[in-house]
């Protein structure tokens, strides 16, 4: 299918950002760009917002963020139909977004339950004064949420939700490629009775990112590339991140594995969202026993994924978010070729659209099996020996979640517990990831943790007062 170079979003001359499908080129929405005095003001509007709403009580933040949920659920296709157009993810693949998002929503409203203390007796030594200490959780204040283009709502639910719900107040900057499903959000919460200034939205690049970390806030929440991370967390100073900077995930196929299931793990968790999840399987490494075999089944499953027009239903694989992010797996794929890798399935590229690519024969120090990918690319790296994948592994830069399959549970055990990564999922592919499990990564991977109970905790202040 012939369609039009898409461009990345662009400013006009009334500092207004224009939003671009990444499938068509058309303009799909624009957002103003806002500037000093614009974060200012909503930084001292959130403040002002805080300063009453840390005195919420935990029942008023559940009904705040259920109805912000239910209000979420009564426009879910058109939501869906936003974080498509602006994405370029499938249809399918923004309806399930929005599922989750209002899931997240719900379920941190649900988890203030969990944010209780507990009373300790200080007389624990002989002569020790016999008193009481009253362990209790606060809200941090502030919360700075810059969110990536592509979760554009269920990551900032994932940062709003536990907010709200420790009571805090958030100033969000949604990705300017894909900004319009956030800026939604908020007007969704105005709409419910979120008191003015507890929910607002600010836009721009990196810039307005850094005038957010490095102004009146109290906790940085970022999820994006470890560069830009790092130049945020150097802005805000001894304010506390938690920073999701991406993966470079492996997946470990087994002889003893499910194969056909491993398969389609495979293909599912990399070819969603056209490879740009920050958890998916980047490299697959497959043992020599069955790694011809695998490579079979995987390139037969990757001729059924069609691709095209993303608000097609039919459509299994979408954009990715714009032209140059094409170019750039373009470029890693054919340097990975003249490393010595094979093309099996894919390989080419016609505007933003990536063909869902296997390469075998991978050489480890290529930039593909390197770095991460955000693209339609499984890189297979061969192996007989496990101790070579898991040292592999643990030398790399990155450390965020780790698939195995296998029914081998001696070496579960083993690799579970040697692997440097925030997870490993048995059975099943890095890119699982469950709402109120705590997800997120070490090394350049990430600071702190996501998923709802542990982020209510991460988004709170603990004060003892002893009695």
């Amino acid at each position: 299918m012939t369609m039009s170079l898409a461009k990345p979003a662009r400013a006009t001359a009334a500092s207004l950002v224009e939003v671009v499908n990444p499938f068509d080129g058309s303009i799909v929405g624009k957002v103003r760009l806002a500037d000093e005095v614009a974060v200012a003001d909503a930084l001292r509007r959130a403040r002002k917002a805080w300063a009453s709403f840390r005195f919420s009580t935990p029942a008023e933040r559940k009904d705040l963020l259920h109805r912000l949920a239910d209000r979420l659920g009564d426009e879910a296709e058109a939501m869906a139909r936003t974080i498509c157009a602006e994405v370029g993810k499938t249809i399918t693949e923004a309806r399930n977004e929005v599922r989750r998002a209002r899931n997240t929503l719900r379920l941190s409203g649900d988890a203030v339950t969990v944010l209780h203390g507990e009373v300790l007796p200080t007389a624990i030594v002989p002569g020790a004064p016999d008193k009481q200490a009253i362990v209790t959780h606060e809200p941090a204040g502030v919360v700075g949420a810059v969110t990536p283009f592509n979760y554009p709502l269920n990551l900032l639910c994932h940062k709003l939700g536990p907010a709200i719900a420790a009571g805090n107040a958030v100033v969000a900057k949604p990705s300017p490629k894909a900004p319009l499903a956030a800026q939604r959000l908020a007007e969704l919460a105005e709409e419910i009775g979120f008191p003015d200034g507890l929910f607002g939205i600010v836009h721009g690049g990196a810039d307005v990112a850094a005038m957010i970390a490095s102004g009146d806030i109290d906790l940085l929440s970022f999820t994006g590339g470890p560069a830009a991370g790092l130049a945020l967390k150097n802005a805000s100073g001894l304010v506390r991140c938690l920073m999701e900077l991406g993966g470079n995930d492996p997946l470990i196929v087994m002889p003893d594995a499910d194969l056909d299931r491993a398969a389609e793990v495979a293909i599912t968790h990399r070819f969603e969202i056209a490879g740009q999840s920050c958890a998916a399987v980047k490299r697959l490494y497959l043992h020599d026993a069955i790694r011809e075999t695998m490579i079979e089944r995987i390139a037969a499953r990757i001729a059924e994924v069609t691709t095209g027009d993303p608000a097609d239903d039919a459509t299994i694989m979408g954009t990715v978010i714009d032209e140059p992010a094409a170019a750039e797996v373009e470029r890693r794929v054919k340097l990975a070729v003249s490393d010595g890798a094979r093309i099996v399935a894919g390989g080419g590229r016609n505007g933003t659209q990536f063909a869902p690519t296997l390469l075998d024969a991978v050489p480890a120090g290529t930039e593909l099996v390197r770095s991460e990918t955000f693209g339609p690319v499984l890189a297979v790296r061969r192996f007989d020996d496990p101790e070579a994948v898991i040292a592999e592994i643990n030398a790399g830069t990155y450390g965020l979640q780790a698939g195995l399959f296998t029914n081998d549970h001696a070496l579960v055990k083993r690799v579970g517990r040697r692997l440097r990564v925030g997870g490993v999922m048995i059975n099943e592919g890095p890119d699982f990831r469950a709402e109120n499990v705590p997800f997120g990564g070490i090394k350049s991977s990430g600071l702190g943790r996501e998923g709802i109970h542990m982020t209510l905790r991460e988004m709170s202040e603990t004060k003892v007062v002893i009695d």
